[in-house]
């Protein structure tokens, strides 16, 4: 019978030390993924500010060229205002001398199309 209490008791223990080992284990585990998802995310913000300042230097790259295009954009708009304004003072006097001739000089004459009925 002691025998089989001493079994009972070493199999008892064995249990106990299998049950340490396990809660062991899943205790690294869990330490094991913590520092895994912290390192995951040192990664993932590194990566991120790299990515960000990538960005940001084609960004300023781009509206650079942008900001040149729209002053070369306003400067030819200038220097058209600035041809069409000489060209309506070279031509404004013809014009109107053209069209007062027009409308002053009546020359009546009798339509092609008109028909006498009498």
């Amino acid at each position: 019978m002691t025998s089989q209490s001493q079994g009972i008791q070493q199999l008892l223990q064995a249990e106990k030390r299998a049950k340490d080992k396990l809660e062991e284990a899943k205790k690294r585990k869990g330490k094991r993924l913590k520092q895994a998802k912290e390192e995951a995310m040192a990664e993932i913000d590194q990566y991120r500010m790299q990515r960000d300042k990538e960005f940001r230097l084609k960004q300023s790259k781009i509206m650079g060229s942008q900001s040149d295009l729209a002053g070369e954009i306003e400067e030819q708009t200038q220097e058209k205002i600035q041809e069409l304004n000489k060209s309506y003072n070279r031509c404004m006097e013809g014009v109107i001398k053209q069209l007062l001739s027009m409308v002053c000089d009546m020359k009546p004459e009798i339509h092609v199309n008109y028909r006498a009925t009498s």
